[in-house]
């Protein structure tokens, strides 16, 4: 038989403590539940798993400070009393907003299965984004970018390959460190890339696929130690690269060319996009190319590219350019 606690085994405090704690769990089990539902049912990405996981955990604790510890229990004053928190934390714009769309997704499932009766999100403005024109190199500071990689260790002619083949294809670098060996296709010269369950092929030129094949013959060896990995690209103890480490490479060498520019993988993409525009290539190869899901945002890349020659004029002619 049980041993159930007396009646006045706990005081009203240690009763309200207990409570909170049950009801706390209601909030976090169904925002568990609704990242099962991310990916289980709409097969989304690992990134987008875990920020919509984050970002709804952090709007969990807030609210269970504010004594909200359900779902059914948030108003639409309680979540913009949570955007004006984060506002005042100095949290940026993007950040806001993308919790916002997490907020909104999770709110529009709770709806669906009943847990609440009115979308509590649903008529919260998302906050304007002023979106600032991408950061694209020069051709001649790529140039010099690429140069910096002198392929003096297996280290150098790895990150040579992986630059040059950043640059020559415009993928992601999440892409890039995710690539096997079996997706490179040496022969013909192109590499199988996948996406968010999308896969779509992309050619490389020559000197991607010199720099690609010193790094196979040379260096990949010599970091595996002679063992094998299905992954195309890994650290010095065989281990496949992390996007992390990709990035503090592109800053290494960033910095070594003297670009003062805050570089990221990001910025050889949009200088990928940006070049080919302006040398005359197709649109909607282009879009193509970089898996974009909607034309209109790689034709950003194309006005770019229609300002900066009128820019330069205007610096060149007028009297205050």
């Amino acid at each position: 038989m049980f041993d159930f606690p007396q009646k006045n085994r706990y005081n009203g405090d240690q009763l309200l403590f207990f409570a909170v704690i049950g009801d706390d769990e209601i909030m976090k089990e169904d925002i568990e539940a609704f990242v099962r539902y991310l990916e289980e049912v709409k097969k989304a990405s690992k990134n987008t798993v875990v920020s919509y996981r984050r970002d709804l955990m952090q709007m969990a604790d807030y609210l269970a400070g504010q004594g909200i510890h359900e779902p059914s229990k948030v108003t639409r004053t309680s979540l913009n009393s949570y955007i004006l928190h984060m506002t005042r934390e100095g949290r940026a714009t993007t950040t806001i907003s993308r919790t916002l769309a997490s907020i909104k997704g999770f709110f529009h499932y709770e709806l669906g299965n009943g847990k609440v009766r009115r979308d509590p999100a649903e008529l919260i403005k998302t906050p304007r984004i002023e979106k600032k024109p991408p950061l694209i190199l020069t051709v001649d500071e790529v140039d010099r970018f690429l140069k910096q990689p002198d392929g003096s260790s297996a280290k150098e002619i790895r990150d040579k390959a992986m630059l040059e083949l950043l640059y020559a294809t415009g993928i992601r670098v999440s892409e890039l460190v995710g690539l096997h060996l079996e997706d490179v296709n040496m022969a013909v010269g192109f590499i199988r890339c996948r996406h968010e369950e999308r896969e779509r092929m992309i050619l490389f030129g020559h000197t991607a696929s010199q720099s690609l094949r010193r790094y196979l013959d040379e260096a990949r060896p010599k970091l595996l130690h002679k063992g094998e990995s299905p992954w195309l690209f890994t650290n010095c103890s065989g281990s496949p690269m992390s996007r992390q480490g990709f990035w503090k490479i592109v800053k290494y060498y960033g910095e070594k060319a003297g670009i003062e520019a805050d570089i990221t993988p990001h910025t050889l993409r949009h200088s990928f996009a940006a070049h080919l525009i302006s040398g005359g290539a197709d649109i909607q190869a282009v879009q193509t190319m970089l898996g974009h899901a909607d034309l209109s945002t790689t034709q950003a890349y194309r006005l770019y590219t229609q300002r900066e020659p009128l820019r330069v004029a205007y610096a060149g002619a007028h009297p205050r350019g």
